[in-house]
């Protein structure tokens, strides 16, 4: 088997999200990067793919060359191989980018042995975009499946290779036949992702990362701009300091109705 994961470089938002002066992007100057919690996933569903069956993990991100701290990331729980689609860091659309991952993917196919699965996050962490899957295997002409959570290898009985890919909706379970090569999108649950070793961080630390350019092309979606949701407000009020707090104090208890 030989699987492809696609992950993305997303910013590590642990407090208030402030976006840049233009309203285009989040402002990532005082925020770490990792990848979304679907990748995490999708990427430890391909290693434990490969160990049951064989062959090899290979990831792939589209993205400025900063983004190689993710691929090394990627390979220290098992990955063995790291694509870099290198960027000038302008940010790529749905379309553009599902076209620079099918060009990676048929290069593959010409190259050496081609990709049997290509897994994905359902959706992207920052932008929220859950188009790229279904772009992508519109592109191959392969089938797809999305929102999964779990994930079976076999054999069909006598029409070669299939994955079943299985989802939860509407309180239903839904199992999907997929002939392969096949692209599937996987929701974070799928499995419990692994913690890096420290041989496999220094494997990382040491691996080549191979890295082909990309020019960015103009597409028909448009991103007008981004908007934070207003907060709901919250409001203290000071009762007073020290002992001249304490009517203050005994007034909202009484109010509260705790005393008796």
């Amino acid at each position: 088997m030989e699987v492809l994961v696609c992950v993305k470089r997303v910013p590590m938002v642990g407090g208030r999200i402030v976006l840049t002066a233009d309203g285009q992007d989040v402002d990532t100057r005082m925020a770490g990067f990792t990848i979304s919690p679907h990748e995490e996933c999708a990427v430890e569903e391909a290693v434990q793919i490969t160990g049951r069956l064989g062959g090899a993990v290979s990831v792939l991100t589209l993205g400025s060359e900063a983004s190689i701290d993710q691929l090394r990331d990627c390979l220290s729980v098992g990955a063995g191989r790291a694509v870099l689609l290198e960027t000038d860091g302008t940010e790529f659309g749905p379309i553009a980018t599902a076209d620079a991952i099918a060009g990676e993917v048929r290069l593959r196919a010409e190259t050496g042995p081609g990709y049997d699965l290509v897994l994905l996050g359902n959706e992207a962490a920052d932008t929220g975009d859950y188009q790229i899957g279904v772009r992508l295997a519109h592109l191959l002409g392969w089938p797809v499946a999305t929102g999964i959570k779990a994930i079976d290898v076999g054999d069909s009985g006598g029409n070669g290779a299939v994955v079943r890919a299985r989802r939860q909706y509407r309180g239903a379970d839904e199992v999907f036949e997929l002939a392969l090569p096949a692209v599937v999108t996987v929701k974070e649950g799928i499995n419990l992702p692994r913690y890096p070793s420290l041989p496999g961080r220094l494997r990382a630390k040491r691996a080549q990362i191979e890295r082909r350019p990309v020019t960015w092309r103009p597409e028909g979606l448009r991103k007008q701009g981004l908007r934070v949701p207003a907060a709901a407000r919250q409001q203290s009020t000071v009762l007073g300091t020290g002992v001249t707090a304490v009517p203050a104090l005994v007034g909202v208890l009484a109010e509260l109705g705790v005393l008796p």
